[in-house]
């Protein structure tokens, strides 16, 4: 597959993206799809309407699109989806971007992955660069997998875990908290994560797309009492290293592994965000939590060659990056949620 003319890395770096709040802006977050082979019942409704292939971003834009936010400044890239790795041909872009982590433009390449598709993909993963991936999985339980993810199976998420593990990448669970659903799994998934030397990041259930039959106040677990019933069971020892994400991390001294907790509705992480969000649309948010966005698809085609009128749009779209998102549950009502569904903007 050919990918863009030119290379915007080879450019002298430009300044780097700063907005109104002085903070650098150095991590994207890449959806290369909005499909997806689960239907997890927060993130999806049961019978989705994807967009037609023909409004995508193809590979080759995504590459232009991602190398120039490298050209930048940016220094992390996370991809994600719907399911990343069920994009055809979805191993050649990963393999192009690996070309900035062979110049130190990109400091890392990340994936985040329903792990549906390790199986075939970790070893090329691998070979492109990446060291970590992300694998959302709720529960150990298979009935209870299958209920949450509508179409999932956990036996092939458990095998794609053990083929990243053996292709030498870095593995960290993220697991959304659900009341009456996984409260009962804290500690036997801590304890499958410790006997596989795997991280696990926990996360508020956050207010996004169609609810449908699911009520996100029924559904809220606060971090606070998860975090409170593990110091029963764990020495908890606070830290203070972050990985350039919004999560907290804590180590259980008995197993040496960190646990993260993800928590925007009770508590704010927005002062220190790095990060903006890219859609396989071209559409820029610059916070989960609000519904502005810049359309970078247009400056993206008005030019095959030149960048200059997509560099601008990218600097216009970080000049409005708000201070905060406006999640909120206090009030037992599901305020700040955002109409668009986390498979459309990418987690």
């Amino acid at each position: 597959m050919h990918f863009a003319k030119s290379d915007p890395t080879v450019k002298i770096m430009q300044a780097p993206l700063i907005d109104p709040f002085q903070r650098h802006i150095d991590y994207l977050r890449v959806s290369v799809t909005d499909r997806c082979d689960f239907r997890c019942v927060y993130c999806m409704s049961e019978n989705m309407t994807f967009l037609p292939k023909k409004e995508l971003l193809t590979l080759e834009e995504l590459d232009r699109l991602c190398s120039t936010f490298v050209s930048m400044g940016v220094k992390k890239l996370r991809i994600t989806g719907g399911e990343p790795l069920v994009r055809r041909d979805i191993m050649t872009f990963f393999q192009s971007i690996g070309r900035h982590l062979e110049t130190g433009a990109l400091e890392e390449l990340t994936l985040t992955t329903n792990g549906s598709q390790l199986e075939r993909f970790a070893d090329q993963l691998y070979a492109a660069g990446v060291r970590r991936v992300n694998i959302s999985l709720d529960t150990l339980d298979e009935a209870k997998f299958a209920k949450i993810t509508r179409w999932g199976r956990l036996p092939q998420v458990k095998r794609g875990i053990d083929a990243a593990l053996r292709a030498g990448l870095r593995v960290k669970l993220n697991a959304v908290a659900l009341k009456r659903f996984n409260e009962d799994e804290m500690i036997s998934m801590t304890q499958w994560c410790a006997e596989r030397d795997m991280d696990l990041t926990w996360i508020e259930v956050m207010p996004m797309g169609d609810l449908g039959n699911e009520d996100r106040l029924d559904q809220y677990w606060s971090l606070k009492d998860l975090r409170a019933r593990l110091r029963e069971h764990y020495t908890v020892i606070d830290l203070t290293e972050r990985s350039g994400g919004p999560a907290r991390y804590v180590r259980l001294e008995e197993t040496g592994q960190k646990i993260g907790f993800i928590t925007p509705l009770t508590h704010n992480f927005c002062e220190s965000c790095n990060r903006v969000r890219l859609t396989c649309t071209g559409e820029l948010y610059m916070c989960l939590g609000q519904e502005d966005m810049a359309d970078l698809r247009t400056p993206l085609r008005a030019n095959s060659d030149a960048d200059a009128l997509l560099e601008q749009a990218i600097r216009d779209a970080i000049d409005r990056k708000p201070k905060g998102h406006d999640f909120d549950y206090s009030r037992q009502r599901p305020d700040g949620q955002m109409s668009r569904h986390m498979s459309h903007t990418g987690g």
